[in-house]
């Protein structure tokens, strides 16, 4: 455990593979990929102090946990699948991790609270690029992991430029071809000094498109009261997944998919000690 530092964030490179633990952006699944200047590859450190203590890891995209299963894998890929979720109770098994030396240099294994161990796939048919978890008695070397830290920056990555989505009756078979998502956002403008949790603080508007830049528009046209003449950049959105999940900024366009899922945002100006 003495690699994951609370807070901060971390990439989970194969040592076989080479390739990095990546946060798939449907939301739900995860991957190796062979990039590694990618926010999908990072993942922020949280050390979880209850009954045991325990390392939780989630994604710097949507903030959404690495987690077990009990769903098969698919054919050619060992154990059972890994993926995102969030994180909604104050004990989640699936989410809970111990980081174990393997015995091999810096690198560990993730074992879950079940005693299955995190792997990689790939090894002889490189097209698999699930991440499964295992049970085995003999530990193999596709469940070593190597830790690289990210060093700190100061302040939040700038968002990327607009994405301009079509209008309803515009090229009605490309929108038929490629439908703009349409999903459910929830936001809440924070206290100063940090976010306090009411059943009606959350204001409740549905959103098309993917554009990050165009959400902060919106919702700092919502929130135009409190703005006092400032522009939407003067907004950090995060990013909240389940009710014991932590902040994330969200910085990347939303998911692709996503229709009929309910986005839960918390706002905080820029300027306040909460951001």
């Amino acid at each position: 455990m003495d690699r994951f530092h609370d807070g901060h964030h971390v990439r989970l490179r194969s040592r076989v593979l080479g390739k990095y633990l990546h946060a798939d952006d449907d939301v739900q699944g995860v991957s190796l990929r062979e990039r590694r200047a990618s926010l999908s590859q990072a993942w922020t450190v949280h050390i979880y102090n209850g009954n045991g203590v325990y390392l939780l890891l989630y994604s710097a995209t949507y903030g959404r946990y690495l987690a077990t299963t009990a769903t098969r894998a698919p054919r050619g890929h060992r154990g059972f699948r890994a993926r995102q979720r969030e994180y909604d109770h104050t004990e989640v098994q699936a989410i809970m991790w111990r980081a174990v030396r393997s015995g091999f240099g810096d690198d560990v294994l993730l074992r879950d609270a079940g005693g299955r161990y995190l792997r990689a796939n790939g090894k002889y048919r490189p097209w698999n690029t699930g991440v499964t978890v295992e049970a085995s008695d003999n530990v193999s070397a596709m469940m070593y992991w190597t830790v690289e830290p990210i060093p700190a920056r100061d302040g939040t990555p700038g968002l990327p430029g607009p994405i301009q989505t079509p209008s309803p009756g515009y090229h009605s078979l490309m929108l038929w071809r490629n439908p703009v998502v349409s999903r459910l956002i929830r936001f809440m403008l924070s206290d100063p000094n940090g976010p306090i949790y009411t059943q009606h603080c959350w204001t409740t508007f549905r959103f098309r498109g993917r554009s990050v830049f165009h959400l902060r528009d919106e919702v700092a046209r919502r929130i135009a009261f409190v703005l006092d003449g400032r522009q939407s950049f003067d907004l950090v959105m995060c990013v909240r997944a389940g009710r014991q999940g932590r902040l994330t900024p969200l910085v990347v366009d939303l998911p692709s998919s996503g229709y009929g899922e309910t986005l839960w945002i918390v706002v905080f100006m820029s300027w306040t000690p909460g951001a």
